[in-house]
């Protein structure tokens, strides 16, 4: 079975991810046909949106960095750059691209499942759907868009969600920014019949349904008392301060997570709230995950989660408290010549 699955349906360009084992992990090349696909489509007539869903039970889990990893650990620090890169021209045309773009967010979908996915301007969430942020887990920081993304979730829990990776479920998804419209799964399949027959987005905006409130939303109080603090470790003490059951779990899905990458994570959220345009924000991101695998900790975040799976990683720091502000800084300043370059990206 192919990777993907690219066509024309009826007035639709359609794109299927076709890796259910691997929980459609994005490879390389997956980004440059996507892309290709869609630059295909931009100026077709007959083709009136573009329809993004996945085989199986996630529709993305992330990238499949693996290959980043072992080219990592034998020095080639470009083929992970190169791969950003592009992956990153990809989440700006899909934020910029002029026809209505509708997925489906079936299950899991995280880290690079959010780039392809949660830029789209019609984005469908069901009873399956559970959409994060996980990278501080694994020595990164929200990237893929997804820091700018929560940079606009309400009060602050843009840093709630990257500091701790908590899973949004459907409404939450909702509320958080990263998607729009609540359609009962049983129903995607007919939905996705009349996008195809009409080339409009009717279909999805007729069956959508109101959720109500999910956690987020009701735990909107706390998670701004704490997570205002001017500084991740004023965040911290917060949470150690009070000790009720929110923040003792707040600070148990903290507790394995890369001090570095949380009070990274962190500032870069507030950054983006100045930053105007995708093309800035994955930028910002950029600076962070350029410097990630030679000089930060993504590869050990790597070995430790998913090579050798269960064992706990050697983070430099062993709280957010020891991340000094100049090593915030150094990792999120410009790269200048070596910068994301976006002529004709969109």
């Amino acid at each position: 079975m192919s990777d993907l699955a690219i066509r024309t349906e009826g007035f639709a360009g359609c794109i299927t991810l076709s890796r259910p084992k691997q929980l459609n992990a994005l490879t390389h090349e997956m980004c440059l046909k996507i892309e290709a696909a869609l630059d295909s489509w931009r100026h077709e007539d007959a083709v009136g949106l573009v329809v993004v869903d996945a085989v199986g039970k996630s529709f993305c889990a992330g990238g499949d960095i693996q290959e980043m990893y072992r080219k990592g650990i034998a020095g080639n620090f470009e083929y992970g750059r190169r791969y950003w890169r592009d992956e990153y021209r990809l989440n700006a045309k899909l934020a910029r691209y002029p026809k209505p773009i509708v997925t489906f967010l079936r299950g899991y979908v995280m880290g690079g499942g959010v780039g392809i996915g949660c830029h789209a301007s019609h984005r469908i969430v069901g009873e399956s759907s559970r959409i994060a942020m996980p990278e501080c887990t694994i020595g990164l920081v929200p990237d893929v868009g997804g820091s700018h993304l929560l940079s606009r979730s309400p009060g602050h829990t843009g840093e709630f969600l990257a500091m701790t990776g908590e899973r949004l479920e459907a409404e939450d998804a909702i509320y958080a920014g990263f998607a729009d419209r609540f359609v009962p799964e049983a129903d995607w399949p007919d939905a996705r019949r009349e996008l195809v027959a009409s080339g409009v987005t009717t279909s999805v905006d007729r069956n959508s349904t109101d959720r109500g409130k999910g956690a987020l939303a009701r735990n909107r109080a706390d998670i701004d008392r704490h997570f205002k603090g001017r500084t991740p470790a004023a965040i911290v003490a917060s949470l150690h301060d009070c000790g009720d059951s929110f923040a003792r779990e707040c600070l148990k899905r903290m507790s394995g997570n890369s001090p570095l990458s949380m009070a990274c994570a962190c500032e870069l959220v507030r950054r983006q709230r100045a930053v105007d345009s995708i093309e800035e924000a994955l930028d910002l991101e950029f600076r962070f995950v350029y410097r990630s695998a030679e000089w930060g900790e993504f590869l050990e975040g790597i070995r430790a989660r998913l090579i050798e799976r269960g064992s706990r990683p050697n983070w430099r720091h062993s709280c957010v408290a020891d991340v000094a502000e100049d090593e915030i800084a150094w990792f999120l300043r410009p790269l200048n010549e070596l910068a994301l370059k976006w002529d004709g990206a969109a």
